[in-house]
């Protein structure tokens, strides 16, 4: 099997995209892809969030790891995106950064690889699925394969999510990561790694 290269590009405030960003990396190099892990840098002044002590150690941990751009979509034959949901749609930091993304766009760059997606509410219903569906109305116009997780496997029954996975967070920081999101996330990566490595051949 041809091995894909796969970039999880992420944005996260409080840490619960993280993560799940570091779950699903660890999935798709199991399933024999090469895998770049790129966090989305954070555009809000530290002082903002100050008062949120989750949002201040998520930044704290990942501000020096490298950030994505645009070149590692470039790179990666398959993109897993990830973002919290912000009022039904990604949040204005992932928003910006695929906003920048107009002269890889316009040279064709970004046509032609698979992307997938999960996110994170602080509610069951708080905005999943429209999160998702918004963010692959980007990946249209991109030209890109949008390879959702669909009932493709047993575990998809548990999450619930045929659009790719979300996570629930509550207000006190505690993210729901139960076995049947586990389950979801590791299914994604192997989706869309199998997916890309059939492509790629």
């Amino acid at each position: 099997m041809t091995q894909p290269k796969v970039a999880v590009i992420y944005y996260s405030a409080t840490g619960h995209g993280t993560t799940m960003a570091q779950r699903v990396t660890a999935a798709a190099e199991s399933a024999g892809a090469e895998v770049r892990l790129r966090h989305i840098a954070e555009t809000q002044d530290p002082a903002s969030f100050a008062h949120n002590p989750a949002w201040t150690a998520n930044y704290e941990a990942t501000k020096d790891l490298p950030a994505a751009t645009g070149e590692d979509i470039v790179w990666a034959d398959a993109v897993i995106f990830g973002s919290p949901t912000r009022f039904g749609s990604p949040t204005a930091q992932f928003r910006a950064f695929i906003d920048s993304l107009g002269g890889l766009w316009a040279e064709g760059k970004l046509a032609d690889k698979v992307y997938a997606a999960f996110t994170s509410s602080q509610t069951l219903h708080g905005g999943q699925e429209s999160t998702l569906l918004n963010l692959y109305v980007s990946l249209m116009h991109f030209g890109g394969i949008i390879v959702p997780p669909g009932y493709t496997d047993q575990v998809k029954f548990a999450d619930g999510n045929p659009y790719g996975v979300g996570l629930v967070a509550n207000r006190d920081n505690i993210a729901e990561f139960d076995e049947a999101t586990n389950d979801a996330l590791d299914h994604l990566a192997r989706r869309v790694v199998g997916v890309a490595a059939r492509l790629a051949a």
